[in-house]
């Protein structure tokens, strides 16, 4: 087993298609005094304007979720593996703004700086927002043409990895 850290980070090897569509995401934007979390299955990771590494990950503005990465500048990714299945459903099922959703799940917050993680994810990643704005739904492809009329568009936001930790 590999101990994930900033420096080694970009150096292992990562299924970034199976990160998102495949493994078990969760997008926490907050402090441990004010924060929510939600599953995500669209993101992707890579290089934008010289930020290495960087993520992308997509709010629809109807979750809760949404106003906090509105709000605070750091958030993370956290990566979970097969056994946390429920739990991840979960935070992806039960809305913050009707109570506490993390006391339905066995998932333990921890404080990291600025932001909050979990200590059963595998992989977390923390994340500085350097970038958000909502999809121009005329300019999106014609599957995502017709999500659009039932739904507001999502939030595109880019984040710069500023730390990475877990276990590989």
């Amino acid at each position: 087993m590999i101990e994930i850290t900033k420096d080694n980070f970009m150096e292992q090897r990562y299924d970034v298609f199976r990160k998102f569509s495949r493994q078990l995401a969760v997008l926490t934007a907050g402090t441990m005094e004010d924060f929510n979390s939600m599953t995500i299955g669209w993101g992707m990771l890579g290089n934008v304007w010289g930020h290495a590494p960087g993520i992308t990950v997509y709010v629809s503005p109807s979750r809760y979720t949404w106003q906090f990465m509105e709000k605070y500048d750091l958030f993370t990714v956290c990566f979970f593996d097969e056994s946390r299945h429920a739990d991840v459903m979960t935070l992806g099922t039960i809305s913050g703004r009707d109570g506490d959703k993390i006391a339905h799940t066995s998932l333990t917050p921890v404080a990291l700086p600025g932001a909050v993680g979990f200590r059963e994810a595998e992989l977390t990643l923390l994340c500085r927002k350097v970038y958000g704005a909502q999809f121009n739904s005329e300019k999106v492809p014609p599957q995502a043409k017709e999500m659009y009329k039932r739904f507001l568009p999502h939030y595109e936001y880019i984040g710069v990895i500023e730390d990475a930790f877990g276990k590989l």
